[in-house]
């Protein structure tokens, strides 16, 4: 029975904070914490390192009672460039979690439903392009979204040879509609921040210089003495309640429909048109 206990714990070793190399982890004794993405060579886009550093960064958060709000931005003129496909994609992960990666879970549930389940408050403050994931998390994981004038998103997804991801293809419909929903993911047109707002996807637009300022008075609104934590707390637990289980599902079956994208030869022509910068031609 001991021996079984031990090797439980072995499996589960927590990430250090100060091993984080994609995010930077900045918490302050006002209760605010920000993340940012730290890849601005490749426009933030994320790595299985990187969205293993965000998963950890949320769990970090959610112990530490000190932390009241969790802000999430990029380094540079990008928020997040969407998924890093790349030959070294194991490159960085620490050995100790390498059994943590799961190449079956292609739409990030994992992730997705850490910000779900995560019970404080999540301001995304998206400084510049936004595109897949770099789409989803400030707009369907975060819990209000604030842009910068030059900020602009994307569900290039369809460019890509596969399907939305992280609940994407069951929030987006409900969020504004079928038919808009389905003319984003289809065509996969860029939307400017003001249009962005404009369909309610994102709360606010501001000047660049006024983003993380504005942001910040924001989250404190949302700490004591100004709220009351515990009533948040249980007040965003409610409303996520219902979509928990749908989202978790819904995932899955994202995670299926990307696998059968992903053995489609457009699917190589697409990976194959990115690396040559050009357009796809798809069979």
């Amino acid at each position: 029975m001991i021996n079984k206990f031990f090797k439980k714990i072995h499996k589960y070793i927590i990430m250090k904070i100060e091993d984080f190399r994609d995010i930077r982890y900045e918490k302050e004794e006002n209760g605010i914490l920000t993340v940012t993405l730290n890849k601005p060579e490749r426009k933030n886009a994320l790595s299985a390192l990187t969205l293993l550093e965000l998963w950890y960064a949320l769990d970090h958060a959610e112990i530490d009672r000190q932390i009241k709000v969790l802000i999430l931005t990029g380094q540079g003129d990008a928020f997040c460039s969407g998924g890093y496909f790349s030959q070294d994609a194991l490159k960085g992960i620490p050995k100790d979690h390498l059994n943590e990666v799961d190449w079956k879970d292609l739409t990030s549930k994992k992730l997705c439903l850490k910000f779900w389940d995560f019970q404080k408050p999540v301001i995304a403050a998206v400084n510049g392009l936004g595109v897949g994931a770099g789409f989803n998390i400030p707009i369907l994981c975060a819990d209000f979204t604030y842009a910068s004038e030059n900020a602009w998103f994307g569900l290039y997804m369809i460019k890509r040879a596969v399907i939305g991801d992280m609940g994407s293809t069951l929030l987006l419909p409900l969020l504004i509609g079928f038919r808009k929903a389905k003319e984003l993911f289809y065509l996969g047109n860029k939307i400017t921040a003001k249009e962005a707002e404009e369909l309610g996807l994102i709360n606010k637009v501001l000047p660049p210089d006024e983003l993380i300022s504005y942001t910040r008075q924001q989250a404190l609104k949302m700490m004591p003495p100004k709220s009351p934590t515990l009533a948040l707390k249980l007040m965003k637990r409610a409303i996520h309640s219902y979509y928990r289980t749908l989202i978790e599902n819904h995932c899955d079956l994202e995670n299926e429909y990307w696998a059968k994208c992903i053995r489609n030869k457009d699917f190589t022509e697409s990976l194959n048109a990115l690396k040559e910068k050009r357009e796809p031609t798809f069979k």
